[in-house]
């Protein structure tokens, strides 16, 4: 049985699943966040957010099964660059899904948006994505020095970036 990740538009439906994903201290560390969020606010944020043309949130499934999130958001369309994020569940990390999602959100903001350039912050504890986001064609701009304070430690912020045209040398 052939199985394919795809990216589907959030839903109203998909709150539950993203409310424990916010909620888990071991993701919201790399996202350089507290893992504090109740479900009212969450579903106060999707009611807001959810006709903002700055920002696109996507469900990561495989045969209907929900394995993440993805976001393209801080959508600028006069200078056509957006910020790439992506929220794995952990059961589900370990399996390739961040670099297919990655690709996909890719062809999304370069093809569908026509964005000149797709941006990202990692920890740069975090040497697994990295990998994955150099893999996949990011490169490295600079390093934040002490610009996150987790866990009761700063720690540095990676700023990687993949423009259109090097995209396009890639994949097509």
């Amino acid at each position: 049985m052939t199985t394919e990740i795809t990216l589907r538009v959030l839903e109203k439906e998909d709150l539950a699943f993203i409310h424990k994903l916010n909620n888990n201290p071991d993701i919201m560390s790399f996202w350089f966040e507290e893992a504090h969020q109740s479900m009212a606010g969450l579903q106060r944020a999707y009611d807001k957010q959810m006709d903002n043309e700055h920002q696109r949130d996507f469900i990561m499934e495989e045969n209907g099964k929900r394995l993440g999130l993805v976001q393209l958001a801080f959508i600028d369309l006069i200078h056509r660059k957006a910020e790439f994020t992506i929220m794995i569940d952990p059961s589900q990390q370990g399996n390739g899904y961040a670099s297919k999602a990655t690709r996909l959100a890719m062809d999304y903001a370069f093809q569908m948006l026509n964005l000149h350039k797709l941006y990202l912050f990692v920890d740069e504890a975090n040497e697994k994505a990295i990998h994955i986001y150099k893999k996949v064609g990011f490169s490295v701009d600079a390093t934040l020095k002490d610009e996150f304070f987790i866990n009761g430690t700063y720690r540095n912020a990676v700023i990687m970036s993949i423009f259109q045209k090097d995209y396009q040398a890639l994949y097509q």
